[in-house]
C-alpha cells in the first residue's frame, strides 16, 4: 500500500505475541515452557537513520529475555533480537539495560535509553536506574548516566519517557511515580555539559493523577476493579526547543513550560511551578507524545483510540487518525521519510489477563503519512 494523502495509515508490523531469536537454547526453552511471552508487551518502537526498526519491551513481568531489541523479519515474521547484544540485557547487572519503556533516537543517530531499573516492579538496585546513550552507527556506548534515589525514588519511580535537546545540551524526563500513594510524579532535567540532574514539579498538579479518574477504552474499564493511577507520562519538546509539553496518563489536560526556566538549574521551584501553563482538555487521556519539525504536538488518544494533534499557534486540539482497532495506543516516533509511526498494544488487556493470544493483531505497529518534508522535532532547522 502506498500512502499518498496526509492521514492515510497502514499496518507495518503485527503480532499475536512477541517472539525472540534466542542464542541460548536453555533460555529459549524456559521462555516457552513458562509461557513468559504472555507478559511481553511491545512498548517503545523506533527507527534509525538506516531504516532499522527497534522495540523496547519493559520487564514488568517475569522472563522477558531482552528489554531492547532490533526487529528482524524471518520468513515474513517480525522477530526480536537482543540489542545491542545479550550481555547488555543481563538482569541484575546495573551496567546493563534492566527495563526500558520510553527512549529516543536523536538526529546524531544515537539512542538514549531510559532505564527504569525496576524488575517486575521491585525496588531498583543502585545504579540500575539510568540514562544510557548508545551510538547506533558505531555500535558503541557513549555514556551511562545513573539517576540516583535522591532524583527519582528507587521505590516509587517509574521513568516513563524522555526528549532530547542536543542544541542546548539537555534531556527532559517524565517520571510517573506510580509505586507510591500518593503518586510521586515529576519531571527530571539533565544538563549534558555539567552532568547535573534536577527534579522539578515533584507532585505538582500537572504531574499527578486526577483523583477518581477512571477511563475506558472501547467500552472496557481500565482496570476492571479499580482506576489505573499514573502521573507524568507523555512528554514532547517543541521544534524550537523553547517549550516542553507533558501530561499525566490518568488525566486529560496538557501542560507546558518555558524550557529557559528549566535550563537554568538555579531557577527556584516556585518560579517553575508558577510558570506552568494549562493548555486545556485534550478530550482524551494520553500515553505517549511527540513533536514534529513544524511545531505541531502529537499525543496518543487512549479513550479516542488514535492519534491527536495540538497546534500551539491556533491553540487547537484535533484528531489526526483514529480506528477501532487502535486499542491502547502507546508511543510514537517519526521516520525520516515523512511518516508518523505508532503502536497499539492492548496494555490493559494483556496485564488484565483479558487478551486472546490467537488474535494475530493483538500488537500492531502503524504507519501514517504526514508529508514528505515532515520529520521529528529533532530535525527542525
Amino acid at each position: 500500500m502506498s500512502l499518498s494523502n496526509v492521514g492515510d495509515f497502514e499496518i507495518l508490523f503485527h503480532w499475536n505475541h512477541l517472539d525472540w531469536l534466542f542464542e541460548d537454547e536453555a533460555l529459549k526453552k524456559r521462555f516457552y515452557e513458562n509461557r513468559y511471552w504472555t507478559g511481553a508487551m511491545p512498548a517503545g518502537f523506533k527507527v534509525d537513520q538506516a531504516g532499522n526498526y527497534y522495540l523496547s519491551v519493559p520487564r514488568w513481568s517475569p522472563g522477558i529475555p531482552a528489554t531492547v531489541n532490533r526487529i528482524q523479519v524471518v520468513d515474513g515474521k517480525p522477530m526480536l533480537a537482543a540489542y545491542p547484544n545479550w550481555q547488555m540485557n543481563t538482569i541484575g547487572d546495573p551496567n546493563a539495560l534492566q527495563s526500558v519503556l520510553g527512549w529516543e533516537i536523536d538526529e546524531l543517530n544515537r539512542a538514549w535509553f531510559l532505564d527504569q531499573g525496576h524488575i517486575e516492579g521491585k525496588r531498583c538496585i543502585d545504579g540500575a536506574q539510568k540514562i544510557v546513550c548508545w551510538d547506533l552507527t558505531e555500535n558503541r556506548l557513549v555514556e551511562s548516566i545513573p539517576i540516583p534515589d535522591a532524583i527519582a525514588s528507587y521505590d516509587a519511580s517509574f521513568l516513563n519517557d524522555l526528549v532530547v535537546d542536543n542544541k542546548n545540551g539537555f534531556l527532559y524526563i517524565a517520571d510517573s511515580g506510580i509505586f507510591s500513594d500518593p503518586l510521586q510524579g515529576g519531571l527530571i532535567v539533565y544538563n549534558m555539559r555539567t552532568k547535573q540532574l534536577r527534579r522539578v514539579l515533584h507532585q505538582h498538579v500537572s504531574t499527578q493523577d486526577v483523583p477518581g479518574y477512571w477511563f475506558k477504552i472501547a467500552g472496557k474499564p481500565v482496570w476492571a476493579d479499580r482506576p489505573m493511577r499514573t502521573g507524568a507520562d507523555g512528554i514532547a519538546l517543541s521544534a524550537d526547543r523553547k517549550t516542553l509539553y507533558w501530561c499525566a496518563l490518568t488525566a486529560r489536560r496538557l501542560y507546558a513550560v518555558d524550557t529557559a526556566l528549566l535550563r537554568d538549574m538555579a531557577t527556584p521551584h516556585e518560579v517553575i511551578e508558577a510558570a506552568v501553563v494549562d493548555l486545556g482538555d485534550k478530550g482524551t487521556n494520553t500515553d505517549g507524545m511527540g513533536a514534529d519539525n513544524r511545531g505541531l504536538i502529537y499525543y496518543t488518544m487512549l479513550e479516542g483510540q488514535g492519534i491527536g494533534r495540538y497546534d500551539p499557534a491556533a491553540k487547537r486540539f484535533s484528531t489526526f487518525v483514529s480506528d477501532e482497532r487502535m486499542i491502547w495506543v502507546d508511543g510514537m516516533t517519526f521516520d525520516t521519510r515523512g511518516h508518523l509511526i505508532f503502536n497499539s498494544n492492548r496494555l490493559h488487556e494483556l496485564f488484565g489477563n483479558d487478551i486472546d493470544f490467537d488474535n494475530p493483531y493483538n500488537f500492531v505497529v502503524w504507519r501514517a503519512w504526514l508529508g514528505g518534508d515532515v520529520r521529528s522535532y529533532l530535525y527542525a532547522r
